[in-house]
């Protein structure tokens, strides 16, 4: 006998996967420029060039041998310490190498601190619409995804927020820049959010941790927004973070938790990550790209190209009549369907070859997601599918 939650995790993909391997199939029939494929947050802007002139000369001119080893098993400490300052230069902090715990990407951040942080059916609160794997990832480290469900904005709902909290809750995930509305939280919403978790931490006499998922932080476009860095709002503060979206390298998974100093009884909770990064397997992030991500602090892809794409997609759909809450950041448009059967606006929009997600597995019905890190192309050509689309049901 199995284990019958990982045999049905193991046995059918995550919605959007399964969208991503059905556009392949349709690209070889009908061709790649034919299938308009909007289901995969995969960077589509090269890594910028300071990340190929690092790999460069630490393959020219670093030993071999340290470069392809193990690290320490919490990431090597120059490397942190470069990571440390970096975010103290740009965020007013005062972070050591010792608050961060090098890791395989967000994925395994966000694993790693939820197994540090949980004792068995202690509940972790997430706001929709979120990443469809943080119930995944919170049950497969014996906890409870508690939902707060949506507003129109997609700020969240704080009245709600605070019903949610209970005397199991451990846990808040934060994401913003949010997947899939591309929503910034406010910094208003920030602090009410710490307000909350303040009173009720007292009131109820734990600790209440927020992880602030931060894979997006650096992809916003307008001069205006600014991402709130949430240690500096609320004590109790993890931070996860990868690499994959701001330098562009999603396969080579790096990244790293941050455990401040100011995290209650923060010398133990670190050394809990550390404990679980052991049990799940998830010791010495790639060794390279641990020194090529110290070498690129600060430096990001093209940005430019996704605020093109974003306004481009957002301007073209909302002139056909779509409705949507214009994203700040991320890569992501969500879009009200045009039924409230999301699902069954996806098969149709299929018939036009438009690969676009549900909102159903983001706990948001009747929305569906669209991820412009594509071609810009790939949006000009998808218009008038777009718009055959929305004709369809005007019929």
């Amino acid at each position: 006998m199995l284990p019958q939650d990982m045999l049905a995790l193991g046995t059918k993909r995550s919605a959007i996967r399964e969208l991503f391997e059905y556009g392949k199939m349709r690209k070889a029939i009908v061709g790649d420029d034919k299938v308009y494929d909007f289901s995969l947050g995969n960077p589509s802007i090269p890594a910028p060039k300071e990340v190929d002139d690092a790999i460069t000369e630490l393959v020219q001119n670093g030993d071999s041998v340290l470069l392809h080893g193990y690290s320490s098993a919490q990431g090597d400490a120059n490397v942190r310490k470069t990571i440390a300052d970096y975010l103290n230069a740009t965020h007013g902090t005062k972070f050591n190498a010792d608050n961060l715990y090098m890791t395989c990407g967000a994925a395994a951040s966000l694993c790693i601190s939820l197994r540090a942080l949980l004792l068995k059916d202690e509940e972790v609160i997430v706001f929709a619409p979120f990443f469809p794997e943080y119930v995944v990832f919170v049950e497969g480290q014996g906890g409870k995804a508690v939902v707060v469900p949506p507003t129109k904005t997609f700020q969240p709902d704080l009245e709600a927020f605070e019903k949610a909290i209970s005397d199991k809750t451990k846990a808040v995930i934060i994401n913003s820049p949010n997947n899939p509305s591309g929503v910034v939280y406010s910094e208003e919403t920030i602090i009410a959010i710490a307000d909350i978790l303040k009173r009720k931490s007292e009131e109820l006499g734990r600790e209440i941790f927020i992880i602030a998922d931060e894979p997006y932080r650096e992809l916003v476009y307008d001069a205006d927004t600014v991402v709130p860095y949430i240690t500096k709002y609320y004590d109790n503060t993890l931070v996860c973070y990868s690499y994959s979206k701001s330098l562009s390298l999603p396969g080579e998974r790096i990244g790293y938790i941050l455990v401040p100093d100011e995290v209650f009884d923060s010398k133990n909770v670190y050394a809990s990550v550390c404990g679980a990064g052991r049990s799940l397997g998830y010791v010495c992030a790639p060794t390279m790209f641990q020194q090529v991500v110290a070498k690129c602090c600060g430096k990001t892809g093209d940005i430019s190209a996704y605020k093109k794409n974003r306004d481009l997609i957002y301007n073209g759909l909302t002139e056909l009549g779509y409705e949507c809450v214009k994203p700040d950041g991320a890569f992501y448009l969500f879009v009200k369907a045009l039924e409230e059967d999301s699902n069954a606006f996806c098969e149709r929009a299929k018939a036009h070859d438009l690969l676009v997600v549900s909102g159903d597995g983001f706990y948001c019905p009747g929305y569906v997601r669209i991820s412009y890190c594509v071609s810009e192309k790939t949006i000009i050509d998808s218009m008038p599918a777009f718009k055959a689309l929305s004709e369809e049901y005007k019929k």
